[in-house]
């Protein structure tokens, strides 16, 4: 699998009664394959997955897949804690026909260079499918150092990561140092451009849930080499892509879809909805991209 581009990591629009308004997520498919993303991503964190038992988020992920119907490849978000379950998730995903699957970090367990190492080779030796790290020790707890993120490299069904960590000289040094077939691609929006002038291929998108076509755009301008104009694509963008930290990912995004008329505003607890300035905020930033 080539990745390469902007994936959105698709949120998972609920109905009043918080059951997954399939309709909306449909709809949300089609937006991005008509704007032009390179790849969906359901069920990550931004698709509000602790929250949605394993039926649900089986089912999300198969609406998903059906409803791209091999337009676009589909990246399911089947990682775990525990690794027997992501295993069995990640299969579950590879008979509904994904694409590849992304695999965060165990999440509170925090565990060793070797755990981490043991967990990911696990589940690449059990399902022949493609797998993307996500590192992002901001929501784990810890991080994924590059000692072992290159060991996993190796694997050939280990194709690349989302790295999230904040840290660029991380990200320069993984990507000087890893297999020509290993790709590091974004996990933050605010850091796409900065990660592809050293050597990253893409984002994993949290803000291309509403703007696929300018996110996608900025990608391949940089990729190309584009660089005065993904600057300034960059910079246009920036605004939207503060405001959408205002929160608790995916708070912002979610607010801004059903600002601009595409999902209804209900989250499961513990999320909530902004408070009021932030929300503003956000409202005042989409208007001035002419979104709402």
């Amino acid at each position: 699998m080539k990745l390469q581009g902007a994936y959105t990591a698709l949120v998972t629009p609920f109905n009043r009664d918080e059951s997954i308004d399939v309709g909306a997520l449909e709809e949300l498919v089609e937006f991005q394959i008509r704007e032009g993303i390179s790849g969906l991503v359901p069920m990550g964190t931004t698709g509000e997955s602790p929250t949605l038992s394993h039926e649900e988020h089986n089912r999300v992920i198969e609406l998903v897949i059906t409803q791209a119907a091999g337009r676009v490849p589909v990246i399911a978000g089947t990682g775990s804690n525990s690794t027997a379950e992501a295993t069995r998730m990640t299969r579950r995903a590879k008979e509904n026909g994904a694409t590849a699957s992304l695999q965060v970090a165990p999440y509170y367990n925090r565990p060793s260079a070797e755990g981490f190492y043991r967990h990911f080779m696990t589940i690449a030796d059990s399902v022949d499918l493609p797998l993307v790290v996500y590192n992002i020790p901001g929501r784990t707890g810890k991080n994924i150092e590059n000692s072992t993120m290159l060991k996993l490299a190796q694997h050939p069904n280990i194709v690349g990561v989302k790295e999230a960590s904040g840290s660029i000289p991380q990200i320069m040094e993984l990507i000087s140092k890893a297999p020509a077939d290993f790709t590091v691609i974004s996990g933050d929006d605010n850091l796409t451009l900065p990660i592809i002038a050293v050597g990253g291929k893409g984002v994993i998108s949290v803000a291309s849930n509403i703007i696929p076509g300018q996110m996608e755009e900025l990608v391949k301008l940089a990729l190309s080499g584009s660089w005065d104009r993904a600057r300034e694509r960059h910079y246009r963008l920036y605004p939207l892509l503060s405001a959408l930290s205002l929160d608790t990912n995916p708070v912002p995004i979610k607010c801004a879809l059903h600002l601009a008329g595409m999902i209804e505003e209900v989250y499961r607890l513990p999320l909530c909805p902004m408070e009021e300035e932030k929300r503003s905020i956000l409202a005042a930033t989409l208007k001035a991209l002419e979104l709402t």
